[in-house]
């Protein structure tokens, strides 16, 4: 039997009430707008971390795990594909994640995700994940690229045991520069929900933020300045793992190569946020992975590989 697809609805979040209105064209959440992705990592009976349960529904895709990471090859690497293209009016999606007891697991997506103009509704995501005692997930998608009246909101639920370490990155573009005349901070509204908890339902943190350049353009001081990029990094981890990590990361302004970086910690005991801006992707992908490399470094001994070319 087929399981059923878990309901996706954001219709009582107050910033994205202007923009109820349903699509004139597929309805909200019809067959394939409604993605759904179940991943669980566990070990096998030999103690191999492997992918040991995949539910998914379109336009979500994900297949089979794969061994490359040369620091870590046991550790199985996944990406998150969409057979539709980018998020458009009325698409809603769910990502469960869970990494058992002593498993890990690496995830990142094929290509960046792009967010379409959107002329009636919003494009919502929910994504929870969950780390049972000593695991360990890296989650490090490529960036999100909102066009023209974007409106997306994404509520990201991390229930971590106190054992247990995940590295969850989230990279946010402020529009197509190149396209046209250039869609710089033309979406109508990102809003951003991270929070953490233990498995018991003991809350952490809380982090959210809601970006809407008509009413409060980024770029000015005291939000992003003349950057036009930020990303977000989520550390939950045992107390020394994080204390070592923060010790060893140093923020700064580096106006040379147009970058800016901030670090703290997270209420509880809960662990870190890294956060970076800059204007170049390339260099923000490459902040993000060594301050990632410092982590797994902290928790496994062992590095994060050189990016792959193409990447």
């Amino acid at each position: 039997m087929t399981a059923s697809v878990p309901e996706v609805d954001f219709s009582k979040a107050h910033e994205m009430q202007p923009y109820l209105t349903e699509p004139e064209q597929m309805y909200v959440g019809a067959p394939g707008k409604h993605g759904y992705l179940k991943l669980r990592f566990a070990l096998d009976s030999t103690g191999k971390s492997i992918l040991r349960e995949i539910d998914r529904r379109v336009p979500l895709i994900a297949q089979q795990e794969l061994y490359f990471d040369e620091e870590l090859p046991g550790m199985p690497c996944l990406y998150i594909l969409s057979s539709g293209g980018p998020n458009v009016d009325g698409d809603r999606y769910q990502q469960d994640i869970i990494v058992e007891k002593d498993a890990m697991g690496w995830i990142s997506t094929g290509a960046a995700t792009k967010l379409a103009e959107m002329k009636f509704n919003y494009s919502g995501m929910i994504q929870n994940i969950t780390l049972d005692e000593g695991a360990y997930l890296e989650f490090m998608p490529e960036p999100v690229f909102p066009c023209r009246h974007t409106r997306f909101i994404c509520d990201t639920k991390l229930t971590v045991h106190p054992t247990a370490t995940v590295l969850y990155s989230e990279i946010y573009m402020s529009g197509r520069k190149y396209y046209g005349k250039g869609e710089m901070f033309d979406y109508d509204i990102l809003s951003v929900h991270s929070h953490g908890h233990r498995p018991d339902g003991t809350p952490l943190f809380n982090e959210k933020f809601i970006i809407e350049p008509s009413k409060l353009h980024p770029q000015q001081l005291g939000v992003m300045g003349n950057y036009e990029i930020f990303a977000n990094v989520i550390v939950m981890a045992p107390k020394e793992v994080f204390e070592k990590v923060y010790a060893e990361v140093t923020p700064r302004i580096d106006r040379e190569n147009g970058i800016a970086t901030g670090i703290t910690t997270l209420p509880n005991d809960a662990g870190l946020l890294f956060k970076v801006l800059g204007s170049n992707t390339g260099k923000i992908k490459k902040e993000v992975r060594q301050f990632a490399s410092k982590v797994r470094m902290a928790v496994k001994g062992k590095p994060l590989p050189e990016e792959f070319p193409w990447r």
